[in-house]
């Protein structure tokens, strides 16, 4: 049996609903239009921008602001998909600095690569697990494929076969460092 109380508690949660209610209807029949473009705006972010984060210590920017589509050039930052293998899981975005182009030229001495004679990086031996890294390719860029580095020397780019060359459909677009 419902007594007096319990009736004057749902009497009174079901008055405060039906205000509410009627406060939600006004508030979005008056700001329906900011409500609207607000929601065109983040759909539109979301489908041309995204930000990125750098968790590693390969480059000295944490936060960056891709531009999905846009096709950065040398000297510019390029986030592109992680094909897989060593220590990410496939579809993982990396960011790094586009050092070389079709047609540049990637070399090696020893250990020491260089992109048309400037030098861009020390291969290691071995990762920070102790695995060993293999050597990334030399030779002429072909159209469509880019070489990737970071400054840092456990950066995970393009001095290594596990990274490669960057194919232009693992390109995300271009890269922002916001800070």
């Amino acid at each position: 049996m419902r007594t007096m109380r319990t009736l004057f508690l749902e009497h009174t949660l079901r008055r405060r609903i039906e205000a509410l209610s009627l406060l939600l209807a006004e508030c979005l029949r008056r700001h329906a239009t900011t409500i609207s473009l607000s929601m065109l705006a983040v759909l539109l972010f979301q489908t041309q921008l995204v930000i990125a984060v750098n968790t590693t210590g390969s480059l000295p920017q944490t936060l960056f602001l891709i531009h999905k589509g846009e096709r950065p050039v040398r000297g510019q930052y390029v986030a592109f998909r992680w094909l897989g293998g060593g220590p990410y899981p496939a579809g993982v975005t990396f960011v790094k600095r586009i050092a070389g182009a079709a047609g540049d030229t990637v070399s090696r001495i020893e250990r020491e690569f260089q992109v048309n004679g400037l030098p861009v990086g020390t291969a290691k031996t071995v990762s920070r697990e102790g695995l060993p890294l293999a050597l990334g390719p030399t030779g002429v860029l072909p159209p469509g494929r880019y070489y990737v580095q970071a400054p840092h020397l456990d950066s995970l780019d393009s001095r290594y076969a596990l990274t490669g060359w960057v194919a232009e459909d693992q390109i995300i677009g271009r890269a922002y460092a916001l800070f």
